[in-house]
């Protein structure tokens, strides 16, 4: 394996750079040295206040600018599948974990900090770790809790990816354990007891005849989805077993708030033999916001058709800050925690130039 950088060398096009941070090993938990190295390019702008605060990084600008925009990126991968160092094939795309979700944006921030010194606009630039697992690890989340006032500003654009356009809002995500109980009793005498995965049969029945919404609002398309990631169960090969557990996801349109969206999960299984439900993470959508001035401003100036986000980013936790967000990165979404993750190199370089345009117009 190729030797771990130990510096970050912001001189770097936003393409190269993306190559040198994924060449920083950061799973979710693990973020350390590549905050290190953020925090200490950082460090060398003069035009920057920085902060952190655990394994994240805040850096602002103060220019006295009457509106203030976040540019906010987590550090984290999911768990590396043997892509990691990066690989640049002829063709200019650029393979490795973390490439499109989301090294490239991480990139594309870092080049507009060490550029663009005296934006239109005051800067923050946010760098938040363990945004893959449990909402309540998140980094943003902690800044949120413990320096509200770092998170301060009147719009905020999530470089997570989104293939260059423009993605509102954000899908919702519940994850709820639906466990079923039965007697156990030796395999050879079956009728002696009660079969716990099998009362789990109505469960996966309603899943699959399960349709989801797709509904329309503010003029973009999301799709719901309700699906078993998981099941569990048995004792031994000869114990009819009396427990098991299928784990459900349910992703969400925005407009369903959190309480709607359990309430909706807990009438669908309401009738299927499911002894305990147990809510295990859930993190709320956010509306598009696209008619937002701002929103609408950056949209017109980054050009393109804007898209619903499917997935769920942080976007809802700026919304629940009272600060409008909007996804845009370079990466391509549907290439996300693939084990042949990639990014095309000049799809990084046009989101770095379609933001210093807008940041120096």
């Amino acid at each position: 394996m190729a030797q771990e950088p130990d510096a970050l060398d912001l001189r770097l096009d936003a393409a190269r750079l993306t190559a040198q941070l994924v060449d920083f090993p950061s799973e979710s938990g693990s973020e350390k040295p590549l905050a290190d190295a953020v925090e200490a390019a950082l460090r060398t702008l003069p035009h920057l206040r920085v902060d952190r605060y655990g394994n994240n990084v805040v850096a602002r600008t103060f220019l006295g600018r009457p509106e203030r925009v976040l540019l906010a990126g987590h550090i984290d991968t999911v768990p590396i599948a043997e892509n990691v160092p990066s690989r640049l094939d002829e063709d200019g795309v650029l393979w490795g974990c973390g490439t499109c979700d989301m090294k490239s944006g991480v990139a594309v921030q870092l080049r507009i900090a060490a550029t663009v010194p005296e934006p239109n606009r005051d800067l923050t630039f946010v760098f938040y770790d363990n945004e893959e697992v449990e909402a309540h690890l998140n980094g943003l989340g902690h800044v949120a809790e413990a320096h509200p006032d770092w998170l301060a500003g009147d719009f905020a654009v999530l470089l997570e990816p989104s293939d260059g356009q423009v993605e509102g809002g954000c899908q919702g995500t519940l994850r709820v354990q639906l466990h079923t109980s039965g007697e156990r009793a030796h395999s050879a005498r079956s009728w002696m007891g009660s079969n716990a995965i099998h009362a789990a049969a109505p469960i996966l029945a309603r899943l699959a005849a399960y349709r989801p919404r797709h509904p329309l609002i503010d003029g973009l398309e999301y799709r719901e989805g309700l699906n078993a990631v998981g099941i569990s169960g048995g004792v031994a090969g000869n114990v009819i077993p009396d427990a098991c557990t299928v784990t459900v996801n349910f992703r969400y349109a925005p407009d369903r708030t959190e309480a709607e969206a359990l309430a909706h999960v807990r009438e669908v299984f309401a009738d299927c033999g499911v002894t305990d439900f147990v809510v295990t993470d859930h993190s709320g959508a956010a509306l598009p916001g696209l008619s937002h001035p701002a929103a609408a401003a950056f949209t017109e100036a980054v050009g393109g058709t804007p898209q619903p986000k499917y997935g769920w980013t942080d976007v809802s936790r700026f919304s629940a800050l009272g600060v409008p967000a909007v996804n845009f990165g370079p990466g391509n979404p549907h290439l996300a925690h693939k084990r042949d993750e990639r990014v095309e190199t000049a799809k990084i370089l046009a989101g770095e130039e379609k933001l210093q345009a807008w940041l120096t117009a």
